[in-house]
């Protein structure tokens, strides 16, 4: 996201990795080290605003000001659900919004941010792959999500005793918003070393989340980029059920995708992969359904997060009863799979797991759902 002004286009700083910032402050005449006290200055504190970063030369703050913004989002709406969950619908230009949700927690902060305005890969269960899809969202747009929902929850933080000094609301952040972030690869993964970045967010690389589909292809790249926590929707044990809910599945089957994600946590060292699963009355919710994937995931470095369906409008599918999921759940565990019940939040404001919808201008050439073809996937 950048604005020309006087006929020269400001850079969006929080589109900038600290090798992007580096190279950007090159330009301006100034030493790398500038470039880690600009990243200071926006994650460690939260500033916007060049004047006030006063360990910087005067020169060097008009320089800045003349050729960078720090500009996040912008906030259309914000909801609080009865249980403390946030959500805000933002502005990605003057016709789409995205949203993204905060979830407290005694312990931690979860934040669930987007990666896309609107989603291609067509889901059957989810409310955001009904809305169609626009266009990928920027590094700095990604960024300033994070960016954005600190400062919002900082005004309203009242220290608590024992806090340490620097507290931050957000410890988690994790990427099972709007959109598939595999797909918009070139913008998410400079994103991702933003948040774990010392000079960044500096949050560890395991409470970092990266959840997708099953991009295969792009699951293996990701290996080799950067390492964070992968969640992979799985939603089904076999490839005839997955297809029909995660038609992505017609390209990439269950075995091909297990693969990738075996090679991720090789590569990474990475403790497991978490697989999401979306419990279906009566669709994917069996002892059957448990025991088939008991067969594919014994053994692996793998944990099951069984997530209550939560209902949209339109919607052909039902929740599963508490005594079906926890009667999953118990098959799995018994059988030696981890298995846990995501608990449903924010609900009430629907912000739920598959619950997010925003504001989509649909431009979709082709859907997953009908074709495997025509979705562009930005490496």
């Amino acid at each position: 996201m950048s604005v020309e002004i006087a006929g020269r286009e400001r850079v969006n700083l929080l589109g900038l990795e600290r090798a992007g910032l580096e190279a950007f402050v090159g330009t301006l005449g100034s030493k790398p080290f500038r470039a880690r006290q600009l990243m200071q200055w926006m994650y460690g504190r939260g500033e916007s605003r060049f004047e006030a970063m006063t360990d910087l030369a005067r020169d060097f703050r008009v320089l800045l000001a003349g050729r960078a913004q720090i500009r996040p989002p912008e906030i259309v709406t914000a909801q609080r659900s009865s249980d403390g969950t946030r959500k805000w619908l933002l502005r990605a230009d003057s016709v789409q919004a995205i949203e993204m949700v905060y979830i407290p927690e005694e312990s931690r902060g979860t934040l669930c941010i987007s990666s896309q305005v609107g989603c291609a890969l067509d889901c059957s269960f989810c409310s955001t792959a009904q809305q169609g899809f626009n266009r990928n969202l920027t590094t700095a747009e990604i960024v300033g999500q994070v960016w954005l929902a600190e400062r919002e929850l900082a005004r309203e933080y009242v220290p608590a005793p024992g806090d340490s000094p620097g507290h931050r609301a957000i410890t988690n952040v994790v990427l099972m918003g709007m959109g598939e972030p595999l797909a918009n690869f070139r913008n998410v993964v400079p994103a991702l070393r933003i948040f774990t970045d010392d000079f960044g967010f500096d949050i560890s690389r395991r409470r970092v989340t990266l959840s997708t589909s099953g991009l295969v292809p792009q699951i293996y790249k990701l290996a080799e980029e950067v390492n964070v926590a992968l969640a992979v929707s799985l939603h089904a044990p076999t490839d005839e059920l997955r297809s029909t809910l995660v038609p992505i599945n017609r390209k990439h089957p269950i075995a091909e995708l297990l693969e990738a994600c075996w090679h991720y946590i090789d590569e990474q060292n990475g403790r497991s992969v978490t697989f999401e699963y979306v419990m279906l009355d009566g669709v994917n919710d069996q002892p059957e359904h448990a025991r088939a994937l008991v067969r594919l995931l014994r053994g692996r470095p793998a944990k099951l997060n069984l997530i209550p369906f939560n209902p949209f409008p339109g919607t052909l599918y039902r929740r599963s009863s508490t005594a079906a999921i926890l009667r999953f759940r118990d098959e799995l565990l018994s059988q030696g799979v981890l298995a846990t019940i995501r608990r449903t939040r924010g609900e009430d404001i629907d912000a739920a797991c598959g619950q997010l919808a925003g504001r989509v201008n649909d431009r979709t050439t082709v859907r997953l759902g009908n074709k495997l073809i025509g979705v562009a996937v930005q490496s």
